[in-house]
């Protein structure tokens, strides 16, 4: 799940070496937290972060554990990364917001989406401070934010086993997420599945109101909905999707991030892509459409990327098609990805290769393929095994600069650089695929020299 699609590609030209993102500031707390302060924190980051209970037998927490998720909250939030409570961070941890945590989310046993496109809902127990009328048409309103975005269409059920079941509820209520009480956690979603899938619970201790006063039950709704039908929290303030809630929100419910994370999570809505009739055809006629644009994007051979023969080839990978252009010939392969690497049937975010050890890595939301030569080797393996933050679930882009040995990551505004792979001396410009644009980047410069349609490195 994402910002505006962005593909990397590294091509020849003189070397340079990014800085590695920094993780840590040397910010000195003036005074020690009070007690209170840690006890709120602790709570905060165990629900939300993942933080880990203390080992049987031993005392005190370990002070590298708390100050490492402290870290991990401060780089989602874009706070100063310094591992302590300041004032800031505490501000940050007393704001109302989603029950939901950041780092995961309730659907770990549950799918990533509905197969279908039109989901049923339906109210269960309401609240008492909004008349009946007035709930209908705020939840009603918010499903249609996301309708009117996507080819996902709600429907209204007067039944107990809806898709989306939503009710009013106070405390412990039944999911082993009990609510806390005015403020804190406003509601929280299951991701899609069977079940309890889908469903959302809203505290019926909080104000609920229709206007800028208390929580508007439609903004918290429709930010929910977005749980239910498989999407994530994002780091982005400007996003429905940001954990914590916004007094004031433009009039437009949905960013753009959240109109592309939605449609990329449900497109297309009906058959599993590698057997839709419709859509192949379509992809090979519109490749040279003036708005084409591409998931990820990776040369191979001896460049970069993946290998399947020897040479350099170009590999653009949109939902779970692919193209394949030889850098000598006109001609283009194409077809869905699996019918060239059996095992991949999902789409790829991000890709990169290390030439020298013919290994390439394929992104796929929080797990990764490694193919040598040209066989997928073994099953995907969690995208946490690089060491990112807990927080991070998904890749936008990755590129290795063999000249310096380092690989880069991106993630929404940040990046990272990992230099633990092998270092082998190949040069070279870097390409930023955003939307139907690719932007040449030239090290020396530091700056953009150039700009292109995408689809122009297939021949349109």
């Amino acid at each position: 799940m994402l910002f505006p699609c962005l593909a990397l590609l590294l091509l020849s030209s003189s070397g340079f070496m990014a800085p590695a993102f920094k993780s840590e500031m040397t910010t000195t707390p003036s005074s020690e937290p009070l007690q209170a302060d840690v006890e709120l924190a602790t709570k905060y980051l165990k629900h939300f972060y993942d933080l880990k209970d203390e080992p049987t037998g031993r005392g005190k927490r370990s002070d590298s554990t708390f100050s490492s998720s402290v870290k991990d909250m401060q780089i989602f939030f874009g706070l100063n990364v310094t591992g302590s409570l300041d004032s800031q961070t505490l501000d940050v941890m007393k704001t109302p917001r989603c029950g939901v945590p950041d780092v995961h989310d309730y659907s770990l046993t549950q799918s990533t989406r509905w197969n279908k496109n039109q989901i049923t809902y339906n109210i269960g127990r309401y609240t008492s401070r909004l008349p009946r009328s007035t709930v209908d048409s705020l939840i009603e309103s918010a499903f249609n934010a996301w309708s009117a975005v996507s080819g996902l269409k709600f429907v209204r059920a007067h039944r107990n086993n809806a898709d989306i079941m939503m009710e009013f509820v106070t405390y412990a209520h039944g999911d082993l997420y009990p609510f806390d009480g005015q403020r804190g956690t406003l509601a929280h979603a299951f991701g899609p599945g069977p079940g309890i899938g889908g469903d959302t619970h809203f505290d019926d201790n909080e104000q609920w109101t229709a206007g800028p006063k208390g929580f508007n039950l439609q903004v918290v709704a429709a930010h929910e909905i977005g749980h239910a039908l498989g999407l994530r929290h994002s780091r982005n303030p400007d996003s429905l999707m940001y954990p914590n809630y916004r007094a004031s929100r433009p009039g437009n419910l949905l960013s753009l991030e959240d109109i592309a994370n939605i449609n990329a999570l449900y497109r297309p809505v009906q058959l599993p892509i590698y057997l839709n009739p419709w859509l192949f055809p379509r992809l090979m006629q519109d490749r040279c459409a003036p708005d084409m644009s591409f998931d990820a994007v990776s040369t191979v051979g001896d460049t970069l990327a993946y290998v399947l023969l020897q040479d350099t080839f170009m590999f653009c990978f949109l939902i779970r098609y692919l193209w394949i252009k030889h850098n000598a010939q006109p001609d283009i392969k194409e077809g869905p990805i699996s019918n060239f690497m059996p095992k991949i049937e999902t789409s790829i975010d991000a890709a990169y290769r290390i030439p020298r050890k013919n290994t390439a890595f394929l992104f796929h939301e929080s797990m990764f393929w490694t193919v040598k030569g040209s066989t997928v080797r073994g099953k995907p393996r969690p995208l946490s095994h690089f060491g990112f933050p807990v927080w991070v679930q998904e890749l936008d882009a990755a590129v290795h600069i063999v000249k310096t040995g380092r690989t880069l990551f991106f993630v929404h505004d940040i990046y990272w650089s990992n230099s633990t792979f092998t270092f082998c001396l190949v040069i070279g410009f870097m390409y930023f695929f955003i939307g139907a644009q690719v932007h040449q980047y030239d090290f020396t410069q530091k700056r953009t020299v150039g700009v292109e349609k995408a689809n122009s490195w297939l021949g349109c």
